[in-house]
């Protein structure tokens, strides 16, 4: 980000940890989700979801506007819901169908939200990272913890 004055990676100082955007994916109680469909209209929306085994998780109707956008275009953008404490995370997005992981979705959700979600009704997304950015807003911190990771 050059226009923004970034501190280079180089110089580490305030360079955030993963570890400190897996606490805020991690405890945050609402999250947006940014998909588009074949025509590239965007679509964004506010869901409930997990952070587990290093991927986002969340449900939706299979008819939902979200569910057809992925099945057209599964890249998608997560983002918490604090913008001064901003982690987003762009990734490729899969339908769940191993009962494992549904199984452990469930056991993640239910006590999060007080909410007992129908798993086997379908429409549980796995969204595995490819990139994620992280800042925190503050005058004095933006530029030296603005901080980009590469997932394989």
């Amino acid at each position: 980000m050059p226009a923004y004055g970034i501190t280079p990676a180089g110089d580490g100082e305030g360079i955030l940890p993963w570890s400190w955007a897996v606490e805020r994916l991690t405890q945050a109680h609402n999250y947006w989700v940014a998909t588009s469909g074949r025509e590239g209209a965007p679509q964004l929306t506010a869901v409930w979801g997990v952070w587990m085994d290093a991927a986002f998780y969340f449900s939706c109707a299979a008819t939902s506007r979200k569910a057809l956008n992925l099945a057209e275009n599964p890249k998608c953008a997560i983002s918490t819901e604090r913008a001064d404490e901003a982690v987003i995370v762009e990734g490729i997005a899969e339908l769940v169908a191993d009962q494992a992981s549904l199984d452990q979705f469930k056991a993640a959700y239910d006590p999060k939200y007080n909410w007992e979600i129908e798993i086997n009704k379908g429409g549980i997304f796995r969204v595995i990272p490819r990139v994620a950015f992280a800042f925190i807003e503050h005058p004095d911190k933006f530029q030296s913890t603005a901080t980009r990771w590469q997932f394989a």
